[in-house]
């Protein structure tokens, strides 16, 4: 979403927008009524989450002085030592004292504790990458030009250790604010404005993502009966000045379908910047992350650059090689896990360990999937007299209770430790780690043009779609999630995906049966 500021600006007492009033003229007397000129005050949910960004700095100051009092005894011990170049002649102990403050900030200065990006995304973990690589790229280029030898000891673990840390503290902040947004708490009031399609697509993706902080209390659109799935109208879209300021509401969201109009747009900004509310705009693209979005302001006119996805290049083959070379260190890591599971399938029936299975990767080429089998040994004739009890959505089948399920796999299946045997296939390039999920050559044969899109890069051990419900989705939706990786892949986005895997495989609603 793309958030617009303006300039107060006021010529009459009544706001246009094209040729009829959007704002009714009580409500801009109240606006008017309130202080001018003075910084917006902050509103409610910025104030409770005041106390989370002040507690937030303290942890971040704390990990840091730990990681570089952890890299300073590490390398020098308790004695002071003298850094070396340019004469200087002072103690590391100095210099350990700036590193941290400058460390902090650097993550100001990359806006790590802005209240709008916490809780949710990757660009609160990109803030904090970048302000510790930052300070010391900084610190290698003082060096440098000043001839000043750093102990690369100390620097070699400091860096690493306190990103580490505080990648770790922001994820455990943030487990605790996501539980009190999921709660209702800490999260923005809003009202949204637009068509009811529009609109509902909103409050449908807000509610998906509880974690953003944004609590939909009504709308405002053209046809002002009824509500729009399950959220109350409120009034029609030339009211929702005055219904902003009634509810009390932090935010007001507009779709790209609001009949505002440019100049209504505009008036309104003007109208919300002296209170505390904000506004925010949601373009007509849909599911298109950050990275692949530029805006270049012509004129005035903010024209939004949409990036065409990458699906080769020097990214892609990182992504193969680091793939690859994860695999097998994870294989070596889990082996006496994998020979276990293996163990107990064939002692429960003496069948084979292995289940082959052919799936569609990458371009609609086939491959052979390798898991521990966890059904019966006659599970794929048995598929056809289950057909009517199919719990699956779209063309995937799935039972909560699937009678061809061992006892043995059936445990397997709950942890995933099934899949493990797709190592082999990462290690081969068939799959990747991180991917879309890998299909049946029949249900790929019902695909429609744009989900085919799915087959444009390797399919993963695990995705967006397992971390999300897996089996507990419907079907568009898991194959949103899975053409929202494709279009928007990033090596960071690949790090959150595998690290929430195994929180939800070892917890205890994970979606797989």
């Amino acid at each position: 979403m793309t958030v617009i500021t303006g300039t107060v600006l006021r010529q009459s007492s009544e706001v246009v927008t094209d040729s009829r009033p959007f704002v009714i003229p009580d409500a801009l007397r109240m606006v008017d009524s309130l202080p001018r000129g003075g910084r917006k005050r902050p509103h409610r949910a910025r104030r409770y989450l005041s106390g989370y960004l002040t507690t937030l700095k303290m942890l971040d100051l704390l990990l840091v002085a730990a990681a570089v009092l952890v890299a300073y005894v590490t390398r020098f011990g308790l004695d002071e030592t003298t850094l070396d170049g340019a004469g200087l002649g002072i103690g590391y102990g100095y210099v350990a004292l700036g590193l941290v403050v400058a460390w902090i900030l650097s993550l100001h200065i990359q806006r790590a504790y802005d209240g709008r990006t916490v809780g949710h995304g990757v660009q609160e973990y990109r803030q904090v990458f970048q302000g510790s690589t930052w300070v010391f790229a900084t610190l290698a280029i003082v060096g440098f030009a000043f001839q000043i030898e750093f102990a690369r000891g100390f620097v070699l673990l400091a860096y690493p250790l306190g990103t580490l840390l505080l990648l770790t503290g922001r994820w455990s902040a943030r487990r605790w604010l996501v539980g009190r947004r999921k709660n209702g708490e800490l999260s923005d009031r809003v009202i949204l404005v637009g068509d009811r399609s529009h609109v509902a697509s909103l409050v449908a993706a807000l509610r998906r993502t509880p974690d953003a902080g944004y609590n939909v209390l009504g709308a405002c659109v053209d046809d002002a009966t009824g509500d729009v799935e399950g959220v109350p109208v409120l009034g029609p879209e030339s009211d929702v000045l005055l219904k902003a300021l009634d509810q009390h509401v932090d935010v007001v969201a507009v779709s790209s379908s609001a009949g505002l109009g440019t100049v209504g747009l505009r008036q309104l900004g003007w109208a919300l910047e002296s209170t505390d509310i904000d506004l925010v705009v949601a373009p007509g693209i849909m599911d298109v992350a950050g990275p692949r979005v530029l805006t270049r302001p012509v004129q005035g006119l903010p024209l939004i650059h949409v990036e065409a996805p990458r699906f080769v290049g020097p990214a892609r083959v990182l992504k193969n090689v680091m793939d690859r070379l994860s695999a097998l260190g994870v294989t070596l890591v889990l082996l006496p896990v994998m020979l276990a599971v293996a163990l107990a399938v064939k002692l429960e029936d003496r069948g084979p360990v292995l289940f082959r299975q052919e799936r569609v990767g990458q371009d609609g080429q086939t491959f052979s999937m390798f898991k521990f089998r966890s059904m019966v040994l006659d599970a794929e004739d048995r598929l056809a007299d289950l057909a009517d009890a199919n719990e699956g959505a779209g063309p995937m089948f799935k039972m909560h209770r699937d009678p061809r399920v061992t006892r043995v796999g059936a445990f397997t299946r709950r942890y995933s430790l099934d899949e493990l045997p797709q190592l082999l296939n990462v290690l081969r390039g068939e799959m990747s780690l991180v991917g879309p999920r890998p299909p049946l050559p029949r249900e790929v044969a019902e695909y429609a043009e744009d989900t085919r899109r799915r087959l444009l890069v390797r399919p993963g051990m695990t995705g967006l779609w397992q971390i999300s419900g897996r089996s507990d989705l419907s079907w568009e939706e898991a194959v949103r999630l899975d053409l929202y990786y494709v279009e928007n892949w990033n090596p960071i986005l690949d790090l959150m995906i595998m690290w929430r895997t195994v929180r939800v495989v070892l917890g205890s609603e994970s979606g797989a049966y």
